[in-house]
């Protein structure tokens, strides 16, 4: 019978790292050869023999990796995921070692007794080793403890089987910083409190014992957990956690109980390259039984019977205020005075100034370093109320996730805190900790001599420390962050948001390479369709827009007001507001730059004289590079009524104000710019009837050129004249050659043109009229240019040309350069913006099935399938995946991979514009 199949979500919490998890989408269409037999998965991908058993799970791959599963394993398993393997039998390699079967016949009662006291007895003798050693380091003074090495003790304690015992010693080496010495005091007086209760083990409860036990380092078996009693609940999986040593990866996933509100503690582990078990899914919910660890304050459990499937749920039951969080960590205390951490479930909570919560009743806890701003959170909820999942500690809350509007949202990742170390302040009293410091051989503690100072001086501060920490007492001055604006537009498609979420986490096909292009042609369009983002992905997407400017004026449409509100909190994040996004400013002068230009902006489209009338008013008073940005707005609605602002920025001191004047002037169509630069361009170039040329360059670079824009270094191997005569050109219209003069008919585009090639100065001139083509985005030049003087054109210019023709001129260009086999045709196929029309897809396709055939290179063709892949229709997505299986018979896999993945690619991009023309009724 074959195993339930997983789902996806399953399938990726399996990945080591983001890597595997993206070349993994990479490989699951590379399959020749797959099947499933029972709890077996297996297949043939790029020769490579892979098998994965889901009942455990281990995995099989004949690659060299050393990772655990491989990207061949997990795209096996993402292919079995969505759409199933057909049963067939396992092939040899896809066979799993069986268990190691027990020892047959009842274990050796004398033998085990013989055991348990062998290793009692090493355990007691290396926690009197623990005890003097305590005793010696409070003797000497903490002041050298920092010089001193922690291992040999730990050493003694592995050998005498207290594994637990000596990893809290070894513990001791990381106290480093602020406030080190209080640290390592406090973990010398619980490892004291530790050594008195092991002495007196035989008279403690049996809950303190079993707790004590575990502390030192005696296991418990997974069969006497599951023999104990079993507690049946509806079990709302909270969150999780992962920590990584070099040796173990631990994962910790917190859990309650609807009904008997227990917190519950599942670890699992794995050693390096091998993987968790993915069987616990945060934000969902199962009915069934969990077995706890025997403990004074059971936390730690195994799940022992599951009566359901897990399914989401909408916001955790049980959730409380801060005080009643703060109880039940002192309660946890009193049962287990060692315990540093402790799941929390808060109600109703906002993030504060200076990275604290605060819920309902005003009582605040501090987040701890890593988690200081919760831009996750402040995205999801908008600074609103929400219910938070958390592990505290002394060194503050850590978040594992929200629930905002009965939707779970995962915690963002601890980021880089250099600060936040020194937020965790002193925990021991000042005398302790100066006797501590100097040595209790030199300060007895207490004051009177007595042969136990040192044990005394630890007894006490393990009161202490455990005192504080079960005291600890919420904040009561700090004030919430202003909650976001309610937005007015709705959420885009649900279906639409998990694609981009996709695209956000590596999950687009091709790789990084079309990562950037396809989140761009997302945005695109989102923003042509309308519609908001959920708030929860505006952390990553600002991330994305922070390194990519090209992204941002989408972005910023489908970011909403959430977005414009969270970007201003952040200071690399407020590009946003440099965006088309309307802000009202009731006053010019106590505005924010920020906000001044977006509200310009918006101006612009609505009203761009009254934009022109504020800039004006407020051009002395502005700083220059706010002059420049401003002025950066007016390309929307440009009219000759904005000439004199522009021509007054020609004269500004600052080179950007300058700059930005001139750019808007030569596309202003009858700007004075152009009528001086056709004056000067007419004196150094006259036509003359019946078609003579005459050209006398300009002689100096005046004053009056320097204000227009002229240059005064021109490019090497060009002489002054004539790079004047180019400049002036290029500044000029190009409508003022071809408009009849002197009472006869000047020639045409192809006329003029044909006068300047045969003559002395032919380079200068159809260098100044290409790039005057250019600037004027005149297409009618352009294409005369390049059909007979392309070869008299520097390579930049040229290509420069190329983006002013039409689409579907670049398109006929593009496809005949294929059909010769010419060299440029790549670079015409990357300038063409896309769409291509269907006689430039099919011309690519069949270039694509030619070079798969023939080619012994494939970095051509897969040159070729990446740009395709961007640019082509999705509906050839059906073509592309035809070519590819027909190939895959006849070719080698290395020629079939670009085409895959083209179709690939093809196929996610026609999905993409599918789900953003849904109904937003769907969400």
């Amino acid at each position: 019978m074959p195993a339930e199949r997983w789902s996806t979500t399953q399938v990726e919490a399996l990945a080591p790292d983001p890597a595997s998890l993206r070349n993994a989408r990479g490989v699951t269409g590379r399959f020749t050869e797959s099947g499933e037999a029972g709890d077996v998965v297996w297949g043939v991908c790029r020769g490579y023999q892979v098998a994965a058993d889901v009942s455990g799970p281990a995995f099989k791959c004949s690659c060299p990796s050393r990772k655990v599963p491989c990207k061949h394993a997990l795209g096996l398993l993402l292919l079995w995921a969505s759409s199933g393997l057909s049963e067939s039998p396992a092939p040899s390699f896809a066979t799993f070692r069986a268990a190691r079967p027990r020892p047959s016949g009842p274990p050796d009662p004398v033998a085990a007794a013989k055991r348990v006291q062998e290793r009692a007895s090493r355990v007691a003798g290396g926690m009197a080793e623990l005890s003097r050693w305590l005793d010696d380091q409070i003797s000497q003074g903490l002041a050298d403890f920092a010089r001193q090495s922690v291992e040999p003790m730990a050493a003694r304690l592995v050998d005498a089987q207290a594994p637990a015992a000596a990893g809290a010693v070894r513990r001791l080496s990381a106290a480093s910083g602020a406030h080190w010495a209080d640290r390592v005091l406090g973990e010398l007086a619980l490892l004291r409190l530790l050594v008195s209760a092991h002495s007196r083990l035989d008279s403690l409860d049996p809950g303190l014992a079993a707790t004590v036990r575990s502390r030192i380092g005696f296991p418990t078996s997974t069969d006497e957990v599951l023999a104990g009693p079993r507690v049946s609940d509806r079990w709302q999986i909270l969150g999780q956690t992962e920590s990584d040593d070099g040796a173990l990866t631990t994962r910790r996933t917190w859990l309650r109980g609807s009904a008997t509100g227990r917190f519950a503690l599942v670890l699992s582990f794995a050693a390096p390259g091998q993987a968790l078990s993915n069987d616990l899914v945060p934000g969902t919910e199962f009915r069934g039984d969990l077995c706890f660890y025997p403990s004074s304050a059971p936390l730690r459990a195994l799940v022992a019977a599951r009566d359901s499937a897990a399914a989401p749920f909408g916001s955790p039951d049980g959730a409380g205020s801060i005080r009643d969080a703060l109880s039940g960590w002192a309660a946890l205390l009193a049962g287990e005075p060692w315990r540093y951490d402790a799941p929390v479930l808060l109600s109703s909570v906002r993030p504060g100034a200076s990275g604290f919560l605060l819920d309902s009743e005003g009582s605040a806890l501090p987040l701890a370093a890593g988690h200081r701003e919760p831009w996750w959170l402040l995205a999801a909820a908008g600074a609103g109320p929400a219910d938070v999942a958390a592990e505290w500690s002394p060194a503050g809350l850590r978040p594992l996730a929200a629930w905002v509007d009965g939707g779970f949202v995962r915690a963002g990742a601890p980021v880089f805190d250099p600060g936040g170390g020194g937020r965790r302040g002193a925990e021991l009293p000042a005398s302790l900790l100066a006797a501590a410091l100097v040595g209790t051989a030199r300060r007895p503690y207490p004051p009177s001599p007595s042969a136990s100072s040192a044990g005394a001086l630890l007894e006490a501060a393990a009161v202490a420390l455990v005192s504080r920490r079960a005291g600890t007492t919420p904040s009561r001055d700090r004030e919430p962050v202003p909650e976001a604006p309610p937005e007015t537009e709705p959420l885009l498609p649900a279906p639409a948001s998990a694609r981009l979420a996709r695209i956000l986490g590596g999950g687009a096909p091709g790789g990084s390479h079309l990562e950037q292009e396809l989140l761009a042609q997302w945005l695109d369009a989102a923003a042509e369709r309308g519609g908001l983002i959920p708030p929860a992905m505006l952390p990553d997407l600002l991330e994305a827009g922070r390194r990519n400017t090209t992204i941002r004026a989408e972005l910023a449409r489908v970011a909403g007001r959430r977005g414009a509100w969270l970007a201003g909190q952040r200071p690399d994040w407020r590009w946003l507001l440099d965006e088309a996004i309307a802000v009202d400013v009731s006053d010019w002068h106590t505005a924010t730059s920020a906000e001044r230009l977006s509200h310009l902006a918006a101006l612009r489209r609505s009203d761009p004289d009254r934009a022109r009338e504020l800039l004006e008013e407020a051009w002395k008073t502005e700083p220059s590079e706010n002059r420049a940005r401003f002025l950066g707005t007016f390309a929307t609605g440009l009219s000759l009524r904005d000439e004199p602002l522009l021509e007054n920025a020609l004269d500004d001191r600052r080179k950007e104000v300058r700059e930005a004047a001139l750019e808007l002037l030569r596309h202003l169509p009858g700007a004075g710019l152009g009528r001086r630069m056709a004056v000067r361009a007419h004196a150094a170039v006259r036509l003359l009837p019946p078609g003579r040329l005459i050209v006398e360059p300009p002689e100096e670079l005046d004053d009056s050129l320097r204000r227009d824009g002229v240059g005064a270094a021109p490019i090497r191997g060009i002489g002054a004249g004539a790079w004047l005569l180019e400049e002036v050109l290029a500044g000029t219209p190009l409508s003022t050659w071809t408009e009849p003069a002197g009472g006869w008919v000047r020639p045409e585009v192809g006329g003029i043109l044909e006068l300047a090639r045969g003559h002395d100065w032919a380079t200068p001139l159809l260098h100044g009229w290409a790039k005057a083509a250019v600037t004027q985005r005149n297409a009618e030049w352009a294409a005369a240019l390049l059909e007979r003087d392309s070869g008299m054109l520097r390579e930049a210019v040229r290509w420069d040309l190329h983006l002013v023709l039409p689409p579907e001129v670049l398109a006929r260009l593009a496809a005949e350069a294929l059909r010769k086999e010419d060299g440029s045709a790549h670079r015409l196929l990357a300038l063409h913006p896309g769409p291509w029309p269907d006689h430039l897809a099919v011309a690519v396709l069949e270039t694509v099935a030619t070079r798969a055939r023939n080619d012994r290179h494939t970095w051509q063709l897969g040159e070729l399938c990446r740009t395709a892949a961007l640019a082509m229709p999705p509906a050839y997505a059906d073509l592309a995946g035809r070519l590819a299986a027909q190939l895959d018979q006849i070719v080698d896999p290395t020629r079939v991979r670009p085409v895959t993945d083209l179709a690939r690619t093809l196929t996610f991009r026609a999905e993409m514009v599918q789900e953003l023309a849904r109904d937003t009724s769907h969400n």
